[in-house]
Order: structure tokens, then C-alpha cells, then sequence
């Protein structure tokens, strides 16, 4: 309940920031612009975000015939979460990592690497992948479109704010607004900090509150302690260009994507993951196993023998569903 409360409070103090960065640019009339560009935005992001986000990282949508493994768990654990259904994609990305997009459970979309596909085990793509089903349930897709939007707002705010000095340090009817070039310069430094921080503070309540709805989907938190693990060493050790290029959608994957530390600070799009582990193995502690639960069977059900496909990557061997 306090991540969701302190959800609340930094979404509403990074729409009082945006307001107020247009207040000192123009005055009473800068607010009402902020506000009314915000409005735009969101209603931009609202409708469109899942469809351009999937596009930028060349995502592929699968279905039951093309990656039945995938399709089928997805579906499994979707019922499980009591979900509709969502849309399943795959990413080619030797990086294994995973996010979640859509502005509701009923327009959600889930998208895999093929790196995640090849490289965990069936019950560690189950955890991630219930990981990311509790973004959706939680509508967290949406939380964080709204704060990726707002604050990218800030940003065109701020260098509007430079590109025309600020305006008068009183106003020219005496009203007050404007900045001056000097107030431009630190609001030019300060605003897009802020904004980073409490973009960054969201993602992490976000991430903490999806792996423990996530653990209790899949009904073993040990799987997805196990993912988390794996997934952070290799995104130390393989890149992601299409995420090195576009650093603003770090944050809507299950761990950081980008090169860097992930030390649990203001500066982290994510938790720590030792703590987010610990997390988990605490509630393993308590919970057995889940009742109705069905095997994957093999550890890596993405091979020939249970797809029907050849390995994506050159020379064959077990691969994925995707052809």
C-alpha cells in the first residue's frame, strides 16, 4: 500500500514541478500552456505508447502457430493472474530482458528477447514473465508512460525557457513570470535532474511491488529470484543498442538494460537487485508450492522438438519458436 501512496505523491509532485516551471517561464498564462501541453501529451501516450515503444525495438507479434511455447505460457499465466489475454511479442536481442506495454489489461502487450528465450530455463521465463503480467495488473505500463511523458515535457519546457531567455525578470505588466537568462541557465540544469529523479524514484516502487505480485503468479519466488540473477549479469556483459539509444524506456524493462551500475540509489532506474532477491527469497520462506500449476517440461522448452522451428541464431542447434 505505501508504494502505491508514494506512487501517488511523486506523480503529483512531478505534475506540480511541470506546472511550476511554466509559471516562472510566462507566468499565470506559462502555467495554463504547461498544463494544456501536458493534456496533449498524455492523451498522445495514452493511445499510441505500446505501438511506438514495440516499433523502436523491431518487435515481433507471435501467436500459438508461431511460438506455441511462448503463446501457451504466457496464456497460462495470464489465466493464473486473471488477465485477458495479452498481445506476445519477441525481440531480437541477444540481451535476455523482458517489458511490459499497453495503456490497459485489455491493450497490454508482453515482449521477450530472444536472449531471455535462450538463455533461462522454462520456470525463470515463467517468473519473468509473471513479472511482467503484474506491471499490467497493477497498470504500472500506464504509471510509467505518464511519467516518461511528463518528463520529457520538462525537458522541452526548460529549453524553450533558454531559447527565448526566460522573459522579463517581472513581466511587462507587472505581474510577475520569466527568469531572465541567468534563472534559464539554472532551471536548464536543475528542472531535468529533478524530473530524472522522481521518474527513477516511481520506476523502483514500481518494480519492488511487480516482483512480489509477480512471485505469486507464477507461485514460486525462487524462479524469478533466479531470473533476476542472470539477467542483471548479462546486461553487465551484452549490449542493447536499440536501449542505449533510446535510454528514456530503461525503465519499462525487468532489469536496467543499459550499461552502468545498479546500485539501489536516486540516480538507479531500478532496484538493486540483491535486495529485490533477498525480497524474494523471504518469500519463498513461506510459500509452497502453487496448486494446479502445470510443468513446462524441460528446462528449455524453446527448442526444436517442442516449436517446430530452427534456432534463429547461425548453425542451428536448440533455439527458439520464432523461425
Amino acid at each position: 500500500m505505501w508504494n502505491y501512496g508514494r506512487t501517488f505523491l511523486l506523480l503529483a509532485g512531478l505534475t506540480a514541478l511541470f506546472m511550476a516551471i511554466g509559471y516562472l517561464i510566462g507566468g499565470e498564462g506559462g502555467m495554463t500552456i504547461a498544463l494544456l501541453m501536458a493534456g496533449a501529451m498524455n492523451l498522445f501516450a495514452w493511445w499510441g505508447s505500446d505501438r511506438m515503444v514495440l516499433s523502436m525495438y523491431g518487435a515481433e507479434e507471435v501467436d500459438g502457430r508461431s511460438a506455441p511455447a511462448l503463446h501457451g505460457l504466457v496464456a497460462q499465466l495470464a489465466e493464473r493472474a486473471g488477465l485477458p489475454m495479452p498481445r506476445v511479442y519477441i525481440i531480437r536481442n541477444d540481451q535476455p530482458n523482458a517489458f511490459a506495454t499497453g495503456r490497459n489489461p485489455e491493450n497490454a502487450a508482453v515482449a521477450a528477447s530472444t536472449g531471455l528465450l535462450d538463455q533461462l530455463s522454462h520456470e525463470e521465463i515463467a517468473g519473468v514473465l509473471a513479472h511482467e503480467l503484474a506491471h499490467i495488473r497493477n497498470r504500472d505500463t500506464l504509471i510509467m508512460t505518464i511519467t516518461a511523458t511528463i518528463a520529457g515535457a520538462i525537458g522541452m519546457l526548460v529549453n524553450l525557457a533558454f531559447m527565448f531567455g526566460g522573459g522579463q525578470r517581472n513581466g511587462e505588466n507587472g505581474q510577475g513570470g520569466g527568469i531572465g537568462i541567468v534563472g534559464s541557465i539554472l532551471l536548464m540544469i536543475v528542472a531535468p535532474i529533478a524530473a530524472m529523479l522522481v521518474q527513477m524514484a516511481i520506476s523502483r516502487a514500481r518494480e519492488y511491488e511487480a516482483d512480489r505480485l509477480g512471485a505469486e503468479i507464477c507461485g514460486r519466488p525462487l524462479w524469478l529470484a533466479s531470473a533476476l540473477g542472470r539477467l542483471d549479469d548479462a546486461a553487465y556483459r551484452i549490449a542493447n543498442p536499440e536501449a542505449e539509444h533510446n535510454p528514456a524506456t530503461a525503465h519499462m524493462f525487468i532489469v536496467n538494460p543499459l550499461h552502468g551500475g545498479s546500485m539501489d540509489n536516486l540516480f538507479s532506474t531500478h532496484p538493486d537487485t540483491a535486495n529485490r532477491i533477498r525480497r524474494l527469497r523471504e518469500m519463498a520462506g513461506a510459500d509452497a508450492a502453487p496448486p494446479g500449476w502445470q510443468s513446462g517440461g524441460p528446462p528449455r522448452p524453446w527448442g526444436r522438438g517442442r516449436a517446430g522451428a530452427p534456432s534463429h541464431r547461425s548453425g542451428g542447434g536448440a533455439g527458439g519458436p520464432w523461425g
